[in-house]
């Protein structure tokens, strides 16, 4: 495998369909002792992320924040 004049690679398509590597999932690389790792995204949030601001809600009854949490 070689890299591009423009830095790219081609990760080949059993390792691509292996690993689920495919159109516009993005990728992490990350440095290793041994080289260099290539990582799906996470999509999840960091749990911080996902309480961040919620203490500073209009104080709401339950029931209407159980409607909005559920999406209705």
């Amino acid at each position: 495998m070689k890299i591009s004049e423009r830095g790219q690679i081609t990760i080949p398509k059993a390792l691509r369909d292996r690993f689920g590597f495919t159109k516009d999932v993005e990728v992490d690389l990350v440095a290793t002792k041994e080289g260099v790792l290539i990582q799906k995204r996470s999509r999840s949030k960091h749990p911080v992320d996902q309480v961040i601001g919620i203490l500073n809600r209009p104080s709401d009854d339950t029931d209407s924040y159980i409607e909005e949490v559920r999406g209705r």
